[in-house]
């Protein structure tokens, strides 16, 4: 098969040996070709831009950038490659999400090895593909409007994508000293962010912000176990 026909993926997920079977899942396919794996979001996210693949099938729930963060910060900076999402949970807000922050597709994760290579195929061409319960419901609710105005809307609150990124590693335990050499800003900036993050969303303690981040899917309940 001509190199020109192949579609180029990368798969974004945490956990190793869940990547192992989706590779192994594709390797068997002629026209998919797997170039790239990443552990977290942040690593999807410098691979999209180094690698320019034609599909990133990432995962939702992954540490220190969650996969709905690095779907919108790939739509901006790798804006040719589409985004396949992989998760266990399909609530509404979770899709709306995706598709307000470019993602092209959402597969549940109990259903992957029946239509993954054929979901590939499918947002390659532009198209997007949704599990079948999950269309369904989209077809249902008259296929929503939504907006890419570049702020991760959780409710009423908008946030910014430093501020999801910020809120993120607190959630995860991260002292500020830690955050600030994970995002490579300043101490005093991610001092800034913070108070941002309280005031915007009216929390002003370390343990609130991480139940927020939880009940807003920036992270799952099983990443932070020492919430009081």
């Amino acid at each position: 098969m001509s190199s020109s026909n192949i579609i180029t993926v990368v798969l974004a997920e945490d956990h190793s040996i869940v990547r192992e079977g989706l590779r192994a899942l594709l390797q068997a396919e002629a026209d998919l070709e797997v170039v790239g794996e990443a552990a977290n979001g942040r690593e999807a996210v410098e691979l999209a831009q180094k690698l320019h693949p034609t599909v990133i099938v990432m995962d939702i729930a992954m540490p220190l950038l969650n996969g709905l963060e690095a779907t919108r910060q790939i739509s901006k900076t790798a804006p040719a490659t589409r985004i396949l999402i992989l998760s266990a949970h399909s609530d509404d807000a979770y899709v709306e999400q995706v598709i307000a922050l470019g993602g092209a597709g959402f597969l549940i994760k109990q259903t992957v090895a029946d239509v993954l290579p054929k979901a590939i195929r499918e947002i390659a061409k532009g198209n997007t593909f949704f599990s079948p319960s999950i269309a369904k419901r989209l077809d249902q609710r008259n296929k929503r409007s939504t907006n890419r105005t570049g702020t991760f809307k959780t409710g009423a609150v908008e946030l910014t994508s430093r501020e999801v990124e910020v809120l993120q590693l607190i959630a995860e335990g991260k002292a500020n000293k830690e955050t600030a050499g994970e995002l490579g800003i300043g101490i005093k900036t991610v001092e800034k962010h913070r108070e941002h993050l309280m005031e915007k969303l009216d929390i002003h303690h370390t343990a609130g912000l991480t139940r927020y981040a939880i009940s807003a899917g920036i992270i799952e309940s099983s990443v932070q176990l020492t919430i009081i």
